[in-house]
Parts: C-alpha cells; sequence; structure tokens
C-alpha cells in the first residue's frame, strides 16, 4: 500500500509500505476513505519536535472502513465506516474509566508516565504507524473507533477526527457561559474551529492572528478580528471587553508562537522538502516556526498576551502545542489575577456523542474550514503549500488511491 513515510528533517516521501495486519485480539485493520495534513505533522517534518524514526507513517487523523477484526473486538462491526480518534486509549484503565483517554496507562508502551500515545508520531508517543496511507491497524477498536452515522460526510468526519474535537476540548476547558467575552488567539484550522465552538457555547468571540485570509474567515463566522501586526493586541481585547479583559481565552497557537517580527512571513520548507536543510531553514528549525504567527518573545508571546488580556478571574485554555522545555509563562502575575489555567492533550473519544449531534443537527459544521482536498500522491506538495502558509491553505483532506 502506499503511505506517505518520514525520512528524515524535510525529507518526507510517498512510498509502497507493508499493509497493517491484526497484532492483538482487540486491533482492527481500517481502509482509510480520507486522512489529512495538521500542524502537528509540520512539526515532525520541521525538525521542531524530534525522535521521528526513519520509516514513520505520518498522520493522525482518519476516517475509513473496518475491513478486518480480532476476535476481542465486541462493538465495532466489519463494513462500518468510522472515525478514528487522534489520540488512543484502552478503554479500560483508571484513566480512560474517567475518559481522560489521553493519559492512558496502557495506551503508550513506555509505561504509565510516558504521556499520551498518538497515531503518526515519534516513540515516545507510542510509535504507532500514521493514518497517511492506504489501510492502518487500530487497536483497542471498541474504544478507538467511532462509527459515522449516514447522515455525516467523509469531509465533516475527518474533521471530527482531530480538529474539532480538540478545538471542542478547548473551548470546554475555558468554560465558557453565555455571553462571555471569549479570546482565541490563532485563527489555524483549531483556532477556527475553536471559534465555532465557542460562539455554540454561547461566547462573544474575538479572533486575533495576522493573516488576512484567517482573519477573514474568523469574522465570516461572526468574530470580531484583531491583527496584531496592526495594533497592541492587549489594548484592543481591553478596548472591546469595556476595559476588563476577556472572561475567556483560547491559546491555539502553541510553538508556532515565534519571531513574527523578526520579518516578512517565510515558509520554514520553501520549494521541495528535501530542499529544506540545505537551504538552513530548519537550522535550528525554532527560527523560523511561527513566522506567520506571533513575535516578541518566543513561544511565550501568547501566554503573556493572554495573562496580560484575560479579566480578573478568568480562565485561560491552553490547546496549542508546547516544547517540554520552560517558556518562562508569567506565573506571578497570572497568581495576582485570581485566573485559572487549564491545558493538555484533547480526550478526543470523550466529546464524540455531543459533537455528532451538533454536527448532524448543522449546529457545528466543520467543513466551513476544508479548504483543499488532494489525492495522497499530491501529498509532498500539499504539505509545502500548508507550511507556506498561502493564502487559501487552511486545512487539506488526503485521499488515499485505494
Amino acid at each position: 500500500m502506499k503511505a506517505v513515510v518520514f525520512h528524515a528533517i524535510g525529507d518526507i516521501r510517498i512510498e509502497d509500505v507493508p499493509e497493517p495486519a491484526i497484532e492483538a485480539p482487540t486491533d482492527a485493520i481500517v481502509r482509510l476513505t480520507a486522512s489529512a495534513i495538521c500542524g502537528t505533522d509540520l512539526h515532525f517534518v520541521r525538525g521542531t519536535f524530534s525522535g521521528l524514526d526513519k520509516g514513520q507513517i505520518l498522520g493522525h487523523e482518519g476516517v475509513g472502513i473496518v475491513e478486518s477484526l480480532g476476535e476481542g473486538v465486541a462493538s465495532i462491526k466489519v463494513g462500518q465506516r468510522v472515525i478514528i480518534p487522534s489520540t488512543i486509549g484502552c478503554g479500560h484503565c483508571q484513566y480512560c474509566d474517567q475518559q481522560f483517554y489521553a493519559q492512558c496507562d496502557n495506551a503508550n508502551p513506555g509505561g504509565k508516565l510516558a504521556g499520551t500515545a498518538f497515531f503518526g508520531g515519534p516513540a515516545a508517543a507510542g510509535g504507532y504507524k500514521g493514518l497517511q496511507a492506504e489501510k492502518a491497524r487500530v487497536p483497542w477498536a471498541d474504544t478507538n473507533l467511532v462509527p459515522v452515522p449516514d447522515e455525516i460526510s467523509d469531509d465533516q468526519a475527518i474533521l471530527m477526527s482531530d480538529i474539532l474535537p480538540t478545538a471542542w476540548f478547548g473551548a470546554d476547558l475555558a468554560d465558557i457561559e453565555q455571553g462571555d467575552d471569549v479570546v482565541v488567539f490563532g485563527c489555524g484550522p483549531v483556532g477556527q474551529l475553536a471559534i465555532a465552538s465557542a460562539m455554540v457555547m454561547g461566547g462573544r468571540v474575538i479572533a486575533v492572528d495576522r493573516l488576512p485570509d484567517r482573519l477573514d474567515m474568523a469574522r465570516r463566522q461572526g468574530a470580531q478580528t484583531i491583527n496584531f501586526d496592526e495594533v497592541d493586541p492587549v489594548e484592543a481585547i481591553r478596548a472591546l471587553t469595556g476595559g476588563d479583559g476577556a472572561r475567556r481565552i483560547i491559546d491555539a497557537v502553541g510553538i508556532d508562537a515565534q519571531h513574527a517580527h523578526d520579518g516578512p512571513a517565510e515558509p520554514g520548507l520553501p520549494g521541495k522538502l528535501a530542499d529544506a536543510v540545505e537551504q538552513r531553514l530548519i537550522e535550528p528549525a525554532v527560527k523560523t516556526l511561527g513566522r506567520h504567527f506571533i513575535g516578541g518573545d518566543g513561544p511565550t508571546q501568547v501566554s503573556r498576551w493572554a495573562v496580560e488580556a484575560i479579566a480578573k478571574g478568568g480562565t485561560l485554555a491552553i490547546i496549542g502545542v508546547y516544547p517540554p522545555s520552560d517558556t518562562h509563562f508569567p506565573i506571578g502575575q497570572a497568581m495576582n489575577k485570581n485566573i485559572t489555567i487549564r491545558m493538555g492533550n484533547c480526550n478526543h473519544r470523550r466529546y464524540y456523542d455531543v459533537l455528532i449531534d451538533h454536527v448532524r443537527s448543522g449546529r457545528l459544521d466543520p467543513t466551513k474550514i476544508l479548504t483543499q482536498t488532494e489525492p495522497m500522491t499530491g501529498a509532498i506538495e500539499a504539505y509545502e503549500a500548508f507550511d507556506a502558509r498561502q493564502p487559501g491553505w487552511m486545512k487539506v483532506e488526503l485521499e488515499p488511491s485505494a
């Protein structure tokens, strides 16, 4: 079968790889009908997050048809159309029992303290083969496969594999109430769906970014927008909230908060991906990351703006991906404002009942942010365009050839 395979920083390829096989009684094999490219995939290709082994199949977003099952699978049937949640849980440990699937004790072979397991990541995340492929093995299928109602299209379903649950998770962490002023930092794919989720929960949304096409999309959703290249975002947020600041803030940026004011936007992987290292655009990778978003103080800039712009007693939800190293969070200022800070990796499986209901009813339509559908054979070019933040490239769906 064909798959998108990581070889080295700046070097991914479409290759023929062995088909997956049942390895445990609770496994399923799913034939993918759609996958997608996520910003996290770009971090691996750029080298921002290390540890990805040569030969790893990329991707953690997938929709498909169940092709075969281990003898221990009870609730999933061959032929069912299913969503594959990005994070992996066993379904029966102390954390899965509390719906903290992203902290499963058993999914990560590294042990209880190893952290979140997900598809298409490094060995530290479990080493599970990714979903940018024609087929995939899914462990603990009864937990990690979600049947898709006929009324939900593949285009909708692929956005429910990761980014819609992650966005809803962010709005849930923010504890949004009817009429709350909600600021969303970052108008990328997750940020856009965080805007939509916050509005469903009754929030009045202010969206912050610098890219015109992303701000335009946020405005079309009904958000007020702030271009931080044009105004001081903290002052603008205070002006829009009667001087108090926003009660709820969602950081949907993370490590991409780098160096926006160092110069004009510059793609981290221009031209062919394999040329990136030679062109010294990823050495070190953090020098080019996120020029498209936040500048000033590296990855702490959004955190600093958020703490300055939040109302006293407010809630800050962090769903942007940060490195494990210290980012100098302004903890003193946060403490003095009595704010609540909630963060983490999304427990995807927790949210499907409510999200399926919202999508089926039309209250949420994630396809509004789907801007490109490409064959998997064109994945390299799609990665380049997505990384370069080419105007109009918001979210890319890949269709396997099988």
